[in-house]
């Protein structure tokens, strides 16, 4: 796949960025993160591949389908392809967010334990740049799928680089919780998990920082990922030290750099 380096400027308007992607050396799938404006075919098979994923488990409302499909809201996405071109997974991405009463994910936790603190989380981070992982899916029964989802959790600590952003924010089920740690997120450990969409799932807060998740992603994921920003045109920050860098209340994380 031919693509073009995104150029990330401070000040710059997200939906000006170019394209750009990488190869997933494990998988073999092609990802490309673009915009909805500038690859609107690619964004429309991304959506028609999300609402057949979330279908199957009966999940489609929470796509907001309605209100997602003119792309507006969608500061950029990630579509991997096969080499037939077919999309077989993918997410998109929100933001950067100015007030946390735009984040739409955290209202499952409206009168629930933890809110409060979700949402103070939320607005301390917000002055140093928010943007948030939606959407996310990964095509059942093709080839290599576990490590394509691996490496769709991977995206979701790219994106607020592509965006001029610190964090990432997410809020998954609990059992993709290893997955997107080995890529280094950060689960919210003292936010009870919400039963959303429905009674079978158990919803977490998730964060990723770009300037401490080498220090908690696996050693081969973090490998991947300094190789995927350098094709994808983007110089990492320096590694730094972080024992605790969350550091407010609901947030408990410690570990050592590499």
């Amino acid at each position: 796949m031919t693509v073009e380096t995104i150029a990330v400027g401070q000040g710059e308007y997200p939906r000006h960025l170019r394209t750009a992607g990488f190869r997933d050396n494990v998988s073999g799938y092609e990802i490309c993160a673009t915009t909805p404006d500038r690859s609107p075919e690619l964004w429309h098979r991304y959506l028609t591949g999300a609402q057949e994923a979330y279908r199957h488990f009966g999940n489609e409302r929470v796509l907001e389908y309605e209100n997602v499909v003119d792309g507006a809201s969608t500061a950029l996405f990630f579509a991997a392809t096969d080499r037939a071109g077919n999309v077989v997974a993918g997410l998109r991405i929100q933001g950067p967010y100015t007030w946390a009463s735009e984040v739409s994910s955290l209202r499952p936790w409206n009168g629930r334990a933890g809110a409060a603190d979700l949402n103070l989380m939320m607005a301390r981070r917000i002055p140093r740049g928010v943007v948030e992982a939606r959407a996310a899916w990964v095509a059942r029964g093709i080839p290599c799928r576990n490590e394509l989802a691996a490496a769709i959790s991977r995206c979701i600590a790219h994106a607020p680089r592509l965006l001029d952003a610190r964090y990432c924010f997410a809020t998954v089920a609990s059992f993709t919780a290893d997955r997107h740690r080995a890529s280094g997120g950060l689960i919210a450990s003292s936010i009870p998990p919400v039963p959303y969409p429905d009674d079978r799932y158990r919803t977490v807060p998730i964060w990723w920082d770009t300037r401490t998740y080498r220090v908690f992603a696996d050693e081969l994921q973090y490998l991947m990922m300094r190789g995927e920003l350098r094709a994808m045109g983007l110089a990492e920050h320096r590694p730094r030290r972080a024992r605790q860098p969350f550091g407010h209340a609901g947030e408990e994380c410690s570990a050592h750099a590499r």
